[in-house]
């Protein structure tokens, strides 16, 4: 397995209160995060913690920009009370356009020495600049499905959606196509589902411009859009939910 770029759409789909249906292109970088230098050594266009049309910063990621990603991925497995596969990691990520990115979610494919992959980590971000891991270890797989998750909710992403809800995430094996499908259960209903399907382009400088060309600005695309597609579900009157840390800091009522 190599390192890649992958183009494809993401749909959501939502059933309730209101529908709301709505697919965007996509594209994003399959990263050995071992050869992370190197990789972004491909192109002119490309460069590692420095600004660049496009660039992979470790800022944007968990934990101490400072330390090896490998690191901080370890101490983020042991804080869970997971151990890290001791073989190669791919991170299927949103790159930094000129100095800004935002990642609603990124994935990190953990694979054991012979290659087989084993646990799969969702580093999700919301737009409150805060951060959370849900690890997904094989132990935790549900019954007959190697690459499918299902746990509660811990992080408030979305203010239309509460977090009295259920997560389920599935995955393909990443090849020439590689797919990530998450649902999600409110108190136990079914209310809303996503869907990413993505088609495996080389990583190499050719690759990379047409990428850059077809994506100039890629990340400013994906915070405008979330925020359009929270003004529509605005204007269908689907429910806001609080931030918890602000319900949290209201002071009681007497």
């Amino acid at each position: 397995m190599d390192s890649a770029l992958y183009v494809g759409t993401l749909e959501h789909r939502r059933f309730r209160p209101r529908r709301h249906v709505f697919t965007y292109d996509v594209g994003m970088a399959f990263l050995d995060i071992d050869r992370l230098p190197e990789l972004c050594s491909i192109s002119r266009w490309l460069s590692y913690d420095r600004w660049n049309w496009a660039s992979f910063d470790n800022r944007d990621h968990l934990g101490d920009p400072k330390r090896p990603l490998r690191e901080r991925l370890a101490a983020d497995a042991a804080a869970a009370g997971i151990g890290l596969p001791d073989g190669p990691i791919f991170l299927l990520t949103n790159l930094r356009y000129l100095g800004y990115c935002f990642n609603p979610v990124s994935y990190y494919y953990c694979h054991d020495r012979a290659g087989e992959l084993q646990t799969i980590l969702a580093e999700v971000h919301n737009t409150w600049k805060e951060l959370h891991t849900y690890w997904m270890p094989p132990a935790l797989a549900e019954p007959g499905r190697s690459f499918s998750w299902r746990f509660p909710k811990k992080f408030h992403v979305s203010p239309f959606a509460s977090m009295d809800c259920d997560y389920r995430f599935s995955f393909g094996r990443p090849a020439d196509r590689l797919g990530v499908h998450v649902s999600m259960w409110e108190r136990g209903d079914f209310f809303f589902d996503a869907t990413m399907r993505l088609e495996r382009r080389a990583w190499s400088h050719t690759e990379l411009v047409s990428f850059l060309t077809r994506f100039p600005w890629h990340t400013a695309k994906v915070i405008s859009a979330i925020h359009w597609e929270a003004f529509r579900l605005w204007l269908k009157r689907v429910p806001v939910f609080t931030h918890p840390k602000k319900l949290a800091a209201r002071p009681p009522v007497s």
